[in-house]
């Protein structure tokens, strides 16, 4: 078990700590010795786990679209337990549907939750870490970071969003002892299916609806929230965590398909690109 600067063990905050991955990540936190701020929209499914846990477990009703609640249930969890340790920003939701049909009410509720709940948190965290000299925070991405794909194509863009973010502040926070991982989960057995949204269908979809139908009809590869849990105690135990965490054989075989086939393209397109550059003076006034 890793320790705090105190002695004790670690403080985590975790939002959308109630269920799915939110949830396996507060109970393998718990069950290797530390403490964690739960932060969620309902804070009734934490109840039982800090009952098992007394004093171990803060239970924080967050909704993280609201900047200022973000900012003061950050506060609370540091006024609480002392410090932060360990800040997994896990809350996320998910609408399906072809980029053509999202209203703009849609659009922008998708990107509130996962880029913008995860910027309010980030900013709302480093100041307490970077005054430690230390501390953790994990972005939970996806693997539909690593690529567009018919019907997520606006959750790829909030999770695209979030790395890009996420780079610039790991780059940023280095120099004051204070790590930045991205984390890319393949498919877990969670709710974040069957609480999905989904658009209004146009009719011009349908045959590719069912294309997509017939796909996923044809088997889970989904795995259980554990192991996802358990891939996360390991990468924060490192003195050495990387910058990007693939999680499941799917998505690391997948990553390095779409690697190898952007760079195939780019090298293809090679002559273009180069005769797209030519150094000339700053054009006059």
């Amino acid at each position: 078990m890793r320790t705090s600067a105190t002695g004790t063990g670690r403080v985590w905050f975790v939002t959308g700590a109630s269920r799915g991955l939110g949830r396996a990540f507060a109970e393998a936190a718990l069950a290797a010795g530390d403490r964690v701020a739960a932060a969620a929209r309902s804070t009734g499914p934490l109840a039982e786990l800090a009952a098992a846990h007394p004093g171990r477990v803060l239970p924080l009703p967050l909704d993280v679209t609201d900047r200022d609640a973000v900012f003061a249930a950050v506060e609370t969890a540091v006024g609480h337990f002392g410090r932060l340790d360990v800040v997994v920003n896990n809350a996320g939701t998910l609408t399906m549907g072809m980029v053509e049909e999202f209203t703009e009410a849609e659009a922008r509720a998708q990107l509130d939750v996962n880029f913008f709940g995860a910027l309010w948190v980030t900013q709302a965290v480093l100041p307490v870490l970077r005054g430690q000299g230390s501390g953790h925070l994990v972005q939970i991405s996806s693997i539909g970071a690593l690529a567009g794909f018919a019907s997520t194509g606006l959750y790829s863009a909030s999770k695209c969003a979030l790395e890009g973010m996420s780079e610039a502040a790991a780059a940023e926070a280095a120099g004051f002892g204070v790590k930045v991982s991205i984390v890319q989960p393949g498919g877990y057995w969670t709710d974040l299916y069957t609480a999905m949204g989904s658009t209004t269908p146009r009719q011009v979809y349908g045959p590719l609806r069912a294309e997509l139908e017939a796909r996923f009809s044809e088997g889970s590869v989904d795995s259980d929230p554990a192991l996802a849990a358990r891939a996360l105690l390991a990468l924060v135990d490192s003195d050495e965590p990387p910058l990007r965490l693939l999680l499941g054989s799917m998505v690391y075989d997948l990553a390095f398909d779409i690697a190898r086939r952007r760079m195939d393209t780019w090298a293809g397109w090679e002559p273009v690109s180069r005769a797209a550059e030519a150094a000339v003076p700053a054009p006059r006034a």
